[in-house]
């Protein structure tokens, strides 16, 4: 069929024409927000956030209401999409953005694209990856994976993906969203090890909307964290520790979500399972912890410094 690019909707937009059907490869995945609140009466308050790219670049889409729970968990990052009866609306200033993994990547941050369930019905087609052809151009997932080695080097709030075997894996624990709310985060503590330091990957995993993955962190699982952001203790602190948090944008894989996913091909990826071949799983099973009380960051050893 005829078929429009982002390049082209971006300079089109404004002119009223009805829009020919886009294709479209998903590179960012948000987590699923709701937003209802009790004096408004809707069906399925859900938003979600992907970013999308053809070869012309990058841009928002958005995925609204009762679609949510319909195609929210089939649209994957890699997953390769015909849209058709979107429409197009102008950004919303607020929202959170991904690291692309292509910093070369143009991106049309002025409009979002919208995916409603009526006014229009958009029309949503997956596209198999083995019928994606090369000639359409689509670009292809990229990573920013760091090794434990090159963390310490990172700015706060740098953008990467990491991989490492999990040594330890808190209780899961809640945090206010703010002071006198009734919302809360749930989050749990982890330690990922991939074999370039001593010190262990220390991560703040807050549940995604994937409860799947996030309640069966176990030790030994290999575990893959996308879109994580450092975050370095600015203070003159001689005995400070980074770590690593998610994002808005933060995808959590463990043993037995691996297959398939794009990053399977990343380099760093490769040379971590190569490392895991040379070891013994009896002797890293005795480093391994699970559960408990993990305060962190840690409060100095005395009152003086604290």
């Amino acid at each position: 069929s005829k078929l429009t690019n982002l390049g082209h909707l971006e300079m089109m937009w404004r002119s009223g024409v009805r829009f020919h059907p886009l294709l479209v490869r998903i590179l960012h995945k948000s987590r699923l927000r709701y937003y209802g609140k009790p004096e408004k009466k809707m069906d399925m308050p859900y938003q979600a956030y992907f970013e999308v790219a053809d070869g012309t670049g990058m841009m928002s889409m958005v995925l609204w209401n009762s679609l949510c729970p319909e195609w929210y968990h089939s649209m994957k990052v890699g997953t390769v999409l015909l849209l058709d009866k979107y429409t197009i609306k102008t950004s919303y200033p607020f929202k959170t953005h991904p690291t692309p993994g292509d910093s070369q990547m143009k991106r049309f941050a002025t409009i979002e694209i919208s995916l409603n369930v009526r006014d229009p019905p958009t029309e949503i087609s997956i596209i198999p990856e083995e019928m994606v052809k090369p000639e359409w151009g689509l670009p292809e997932v990229k990573y920013r994976f760091i090794t434990r080695s090159e963390l310490d080097d990172l700015p706060n709030n740098h953008s990467c993906d990491v991989i490492g075997l999990v040594t330890f894996v808190g209780r899961a624990e809640r945090a206010r969203k703010r002071e006198h709310s009734e919302d809360f985060w749930l989050y749990r503590w982890a330690h990922a090890i991939d074999g370039t330091s001593d010190q262990p990957f220390i991560l703040e995993l807050f549940a995604t909307s994937q409860p799947d993955v996030f309640e069966h962190i176990h030790p030994m699982t290999y575990l893959v964290c996308t879109q994580m952001r450092v975050i370095q203790d600015l203070t003159e602190n001689p005995s400070r520790t980074v770590y690593l948090t998610t994002s808005n944008e933060s995808q959590i894989f463990i043993t037995g979500w691996h297959k398939g996913q794009p990053y399977t091909k990343d380099a760093k990826v490769k040379n971590f399972i190569q490392w895991m071949k040379l070891q013994s799983e009896a002797d890293q099973i005795k480093k391994t912890v699970i559960g408990g009380y993990y305060p962190f960051p840690r409060p100095p050893d005395s009152f003086l410094k604290y």
